[in-house]
């Protein structure tokens, strides 16, 4: 990939102060960057890197005034961390989307469908009546069930799993090893102690532009025609559990070792940390944040707040009560100290 500098300051926007012409073909560290390459100052404690950086271009904030000579062409922005993000998201497709053919072996079934520029790599699996967008991108062994739906230019990554009726949006991002309409947690005890499968016969709704980290499973419905959903620009870190029915709303993200319970709606633009669980039927309003390691058995529907603990409660509650506790041992001394005082009291003769 090679670009100049003229086209990449027309792609984010930029005012150019210096060359525009110089080629650009790697983006990089403004530490470690070198000649044909762009980087980006955001943070101030960086700032002394750029009086000496070998990249060619750095993107800078508007409001940028160097205290000496930068030798590099400064592309001014809003946002530079959001602009070379918008650069980092392009490379990214660019890499991602140059793959296109049909490896072997590879199978697909009847009445499937796939759109122009497809990749599918060796040892993928089709299902019947699967529609598969334009530009979609699946990777080595990946298996895709029957009747499902993939819009265009979504990329499967090695060893994804696809179940039956599955319906995915455009624009996704599926990394390695996710699971995605598999069964949820459904058995109900019997009078011996033995567990009966429920069979779980929904599906499960994946929005546009929606990124899922490796080795994330995501569970089907249980009844038919139901489904478990996940709503456009949803963000989902590695190895998070999403069982049977719950509802994620719009652009909310999520991180590490999170589980979420069996019909649990989490409220649009809402942010978990990581190893949060939240048990089941719970409801989440909008803008609701979650700390890392919190434990959530109460709905907040009417969202917009911060949640911490475990049980969780509101932050300004939690953080109160956990001043508290940090006293406890010496609160624990005082108290014992304040027996032995009492039992050791004079006694009084009531008749003297």
């Amino acid at each position: 990939m090679q670009f100049t500098i003229r086209q990449i300051a027309s792609l984010i926007g930029a005012e150019i102060e210096g060359d525009d012409t110089q080629p650009i073909h790697m983006l990089a560290k403004i530490q470690d960057a070198k000649p044909g390459q762009i980087s980006f100052l955001s943070n101030p404690k960086y700032e002394n890197f750029i009086y000496d950086s070998k990249a060619s271009a750095v993107i800078v904030s508007k409001n940028f005034e160097p205290k000496e000579k930068v030798p590099a062409t400064l592309l001014r922005v809003e946002d530079p961390y959001n602009s070379f993000t918008i650069l980092l998201e392009e490379y990214h497709k660019f890499i991602s989307f140059q793959r296109s053919g049909i490896e072997s072996p590879s199978f697909i079934g009847e009445n499937s469908k796939t759109g122009d520029r497809i990749y599918r790599g060796a040892f993928s699996y089709i299902g019947k009546n699967v529609t598969i967008g334009n530009d979609v991108k699946i990777y080595p062994n990946c298996f895709i069930g029957d009747n499902v739906t993939i819009g265009d230019s979504t990329i499967l990554h090695s060893g994804v799993k696809i179940y039956d009726g599955t319906r995915i949006g455009q624009f996704c991002v599926i990394h390695a090893g996710c699971v995605i309409g598999s069964d949820g947690f459904g058995f109900a005890p019997q009078e011996d102690g033995s567990y009966r499968t429920i069979p779980q016969m929904g599906h499960v709704i994946v929005g546009n532009h929606v990124d899922i980290g490796a080795n994330t499973v995501i569970d089907c419905a249980t009844m038919h025609g139901d489904a478990t959903r996940i709503g456009n620009g949803v963000k989902l870190d590695n190895l998070i559990q999403i069982a049977h029915n719950v509802e994620i709303g719009d652009h909310t993200v999520i991180a590490a070792q999170t589980g979420i319970s069996g019909s649990t709606k989490i409220g649009k633009g809402s942010t978990i940390a990581g190893q949060v669980g939240i048990a089941g039927h719970l409801v989440f309003g909008d803008k609701t944040r979650m700390a890392a390691k919190s434990g959530l058995i109460k709905s907040y529907p009417d969202g917009n707040i911060d949640l911490m603990g475990a049980p969780a409660m509101p932050i300004k509650d939690y953080l109160r009560a956990y001043a508290v506790f940090r006293k406890l041992p010496d609160l624990n001394a005082r108290l014992k100290e304040l027996e032995e005082k009492v039992v050791n009291l004079p006694t009084f003769d009531k008749r003297s």
